[in-house]
């Protein structure tokens, strides 16, 4: 689906990305996972065509990426970004339809679209002409969702998705994500911080660390083989707290 070969990137003297290779299977869901400002955004953004690669290529269904062709290929990719990044000038209805509508797509086939991913993330039909500041987070989240599937990709592209949801919300939501993922077996890349994220989507998680990839694999082999000393401690990192907590809750 996806092949990322000797791709990085720089910010006059800052490397955000060293020269990475890369491989994203059709149908499942990889996860980039690393500190902030370990690369794994600007990888995304890459993918997504947002920004242009400083050496290296991106090849996306047998077609590599270049200037001349990433507006059409963006139109087999969906974006997701944390907060959902909608126009708040424009109702659920005319968010979601955007693109379908600035491509002069039938007006039947916008409707029956509309309808069928209102059902997929489970959004009533009475929020079709709100505006996002009347819609909570989750709420703004799945019409994000619906805009980033309205002209069905081959390929779905989420940073942090989740990340500004309040934990129960989150939660619920997380689960939602993987059904419908599992429902339209689509090609997946998610950005997250959260190693138990990481772990409840991904078929395959990428480690990062100043701008370079640590160790690639499924949850279960970064933690019991881990690379190197800092894939360690960064689970730890993240299970430490938790654990405290519970043994914290034991005395109370």
């Amino acid at each position: 689906m996806l092949i990322l070969s000797q791709v990085s990137k720089r910010y006059g003297d800052v490397l955000a990305l060293a020269p990475t290779d890369l491989q994203v299977p059709g149908g499942e869901t990889l996860v980039l996972i690393g500190p902030s400002g370990c690369g794994k955004s600007t990888l995304l953004r890459l993918i997504a065509g947002l920004i242009q690669p400083g050496s290296g290529s991106i090849t996306f269904e047998e077609t590599r990426l270049s200037s001349e062709n990433i507006l059409q290929i963006r139109q087999q990719m969906g974006y997701v970004i944390q907060e959902g990044g909608l126009f708040p000038h424009l109702t659920v209805h005319d968010n979601v339809t955007v693109m379908a509508r600035y491509l002069r797509r039938d007006v039947g086939w916008i409707d029956c679209r509309l309808n069928e991913l209102a059902q997929l993330v489970r959004l009533p039909e009475e929020m079709m002409n709100r505006f996002p500041a009347e819609l909570s987070g989750g709420q703004r989240q799945r019409v994000s969702l619906m805009r980033a599937l309205m002209l069905d990709p081959d390929l779905l592209l989420l940073d942090e998705p989740l990340g500004a949801l309040d934990p129960m919300i989150r939660f619920q939501l997380q689960k939602e994500l993987k059904a419908i993922f599992a429902q339209l077996g689509k090609t997946v890349v998610m950005v997250t911080h959260d190693i138990a994220e990481a772990a409840f989507f991904g078929h395959t998680l990428v480690l990062m660390r100043d701008g370079r990839i640590v160790q690639t694999g499924p949850f279960k082999e970064l933690a019991q083989t881990p690379a190197e000393p800092f894939v360690e401690e960064f689970i730890t990192a993240q299970r430490e707290p938790m654990a405290q907590l519970v043994e914290a809750l034991k005395w109370t």
